[in-house]
Parts: structure tokens; C-alpha cells; sequence
């Protein structure tokens, strides 16, 4: 994602495509699991929240906007961002998308612990 032109970065073998981008598990272990979350240009996560695991994001390339409860975030390479358990989130690429590094903790951690509350692609 270098420049304006960049092309999308493809898709890793392993990687689960969303309408937002990809997704890549890295590592995982007993209450512990670290994503790559790519967002294309223009990308949004749906408007979510967990009832079972915080997140601890580091924007490691592009730049964009978070929601956390009801403070917006600017994002750019070397933020962090800690999620508390239930808290309201949501992250959008600008741009040159975004790329977030995301430690999941928790007692359950599945995509099914994903309460949608807006989305731009139909899934809330």
C-alpha cells in the first residue's frame, strides 16, 4: 500500500476474505489470538462489539478512523488502540487502507462473538 495508485495487497493463502478486506489468524493459544486485519481503501468494520474478549489493535500501515464507545481515533502506523470487553468499535480505511495487527484475550474467541449493530454490507 505505498502511494496512492498501490494495488490491493492479495489475499495470503489461509486468509478469510470479507467484504471489508481479509483477515489472517498469525498465532492463537489458550486465551490468546493475534489477527492481521486488512482493510481495503474506503473499507469499514460493521459497528461490533464482544461479550467475550478485548482487542489491542496496532495500525501497522495506512491510515483511517476508529470508533471506540463514542470518541473517534484518528489511525495511522504506530497507533494503539485498547478495546475493552463490550465497548462499541469500529474501524475504517482511508484512502490507502488500512492494515491492523489485532491481540484478541478472552474466554471465547469465535466470529460468532461479533454483535453487529450497523454495517454496510448487510450482515447487522
Amino acid at each position: 500500500m505505498t502511494g496512492s495508485g498501490a494495488s490491493p495487497a492479495p489475499v495470503p493463502p489461509g486468509a478469510e476474505e470479507r467484504p471489508w478486506g481479509w483477515h489472517q489468524t498469525l498465532a492463537e493459544g489458550p486465551g490468546y489470538r493475534v489477527k492481521r486485519l486488512h482493510l481495503r481503501p474506503g473499507g469499514r468494520l460493521s459497528l461490533q462489539r464482544h461479550r467475550h474478549r478485548c482487542e489491542h489493535w496496532v495500525v501497522v500501515e495506512g491510515a483511517g478512523t476508529a470508533r471506540l464507545a463514542e470518541t473517534t481515533v484518528a489511525l495511522q502506523p504506530g497507533t494503539e488502540l485498547f478495546i475493552p470487553r463490550t465497548a462499541l468499535h469500529r474501524a475504517a480505511a482511508g484512502a490507502e487502507g488500512l492494515v491492523v495487527i489485532e491481540v484478541q484475550r478472552g474466554g471465547l474467541l469465535r466470529e460468532d462473538d461479533i454483535e453487529r449493530f450497523a454495517d454496510d454490507y448487510g450482515r447487522a
